[in-house]
């Protein structure tokens, strides 16, 4: 591979995948502005690509799996309602928003990430509930609308 300007450091070999991420990443992007393609890190740049897709999606469940924690609880314990469980909602509400944004693609798997995000979530809210395991259904009772669209009333139960 031919010297590249990421690292500027003039009969130094290219940094190696197994040894320097972060140097090897740059000079993949050099590399691929510079149009030198056939000198591309080709496998590797593949499975890197393929890991912040994994990533992404793995963004979008834990939105969900903070969102239905929340949700059951809200649901399951109004005795305890707070404005901080609505506030956590309202958050995760706009990061699922903007991760489908950025990520229209994810539209796709929205059924698998809630499902997926939802199996967390329950686990977290029975931790934290100190609720009997059957308090809460087993598979996820909210649609895509009530986990995103529903409304809270902020009033006592």
């Amino acid at each position: 591979m031919a010297q590249d300007s990421a690292t500027k450091s003039v009969g130094k070999p290219p940094a190696r995948y197994e040894d320097d991420f972060y140097t090897w990443l740059l000079e993949q992007v050099a590399l691929l502005r510079a149009g030198r393609l056939t000198e591309i890190d080709a496998l590797n740049v593949a499975e890197e690509l393929s890991d912040v897709a994994k990533s992404e999606y793995r963004s979008l469940e834990s939105a969900f799996a903070v969102l239905a924690q929340h949700l059951l609880k809200w649901d399951h314990q109004p005795e305890r309602r707070s404005r901080s469980w609505f506030l956590t909602m309202r958050e995760q509400r706009r990061r699922v928003g903007k991760i489908l944004r950025d990520n229209p693609g994810l539209k796709a798997r929205l059924a698998e990430a809630i499902t997926d995000g939802y199996a967390d979530g329950r686990d977290r809210a029975l931790s934290e509930s100190q609720l009997a395991d059957d308090a809460f259904p087993e598979t996820c009772p909210y649609e895509l609308a009530d986990l995103m669209e529903r409304t809270f009333d902020m009033e006592a139960p």
